[in-house]
């Protein structure tokens, strides 16, 4: 009858580090593939963010138009447009289903988050070439937190009638700017792509004799 033969101790610690190293292999690609999704899904919900809220300020402001919402008293001429760095007011009409349809003036503002900064949106209707207080108006509506930082430039003709450089405020409150440039910087650093819109409006309501302004 033949010897039935075993495993030695030396060939059972083999066998397990074999297996260690196999089990060790299997988690460290599970836990980079679980990573490299993770990146992927938070790169994909970034994207999705960002096309959302480009995709409504490109909307709104190509939406701009040349009503009047305020009178500058010191120059007793209307106000169609306020842009700064961080603030810009302007009238367009709205849907239905975010008032009661019709001009409203859009009032978009930087704010202090806390961690960072915030864009919210006003919405004020506009009656006679004044922005009205509705009694049931409602608070501002947020349209992007987690930023670090946001730049509002302006853009528009000068003497000669070519574009004029950048501008961080908008001083010919009674026209509207041709381009709005929209530039975020989220909390981690990453910059967004500069968002440029023309605003069609504009030429109608734009004068050759604008001084020129430089950054």
């Amino acid at each position: 009858m033949k010897r039935v033969r075993g495993f030695t101790l030396i060939e059972v610690l083999i066998a397990m580090v074999l297996l260690v190293a196999g089990l060790a292999l299997a988690f460290a690609t599970l836990g980079a593939a679980t990573r490299t999704a993770a990146r992927g899904e938070a790169m994909a919900d970034r994207s999705e963010r960002m096309r959302s809220v480009e995709g409504f300020l490109r909307t709104r402001l190509t939406g701009a138009r040349p009503i009047p919402f305020d009178i500058d008293q010191s120059r007793a001429i209307a106000v169609r447009f306020i842009g700064e760095r961080e603030r810009m007011r302007f009238v367009a009409d709205i849907p239905d289903y975010l008032g009661r349809g019709g001009p409203y003036l859009h009032d978009f503002k930087v704010e202090d988050a806390g961690d960072g900064v915030r864009m919210t949106l006003s919405l004020s209707m506009v009656q006679s070439g004044k922005a009205v207080a509705e009694r049931d108006a409602r608070p501002p509506e947020m349209l992007v937190e987690g930023l670090r930082a946001v730049r509002l430039r302006y853009r528009s003709l000068d003497q000669d009638g070519r574009l004029g450089d950048w501008l961080d405020t908008w001083e010919a409150t009674e026209q509207l700017p041709l381009l709005v440039e929209v530039t975020m910087i989220d909390r981690d650093g990453a910059t967004w792509p500069p968002l440029v819109v023309s605003l069609p409006l504009a030429p109608a309501f734009t004068s050759f004799s604008l001084p020129v302004q430089t950054q």
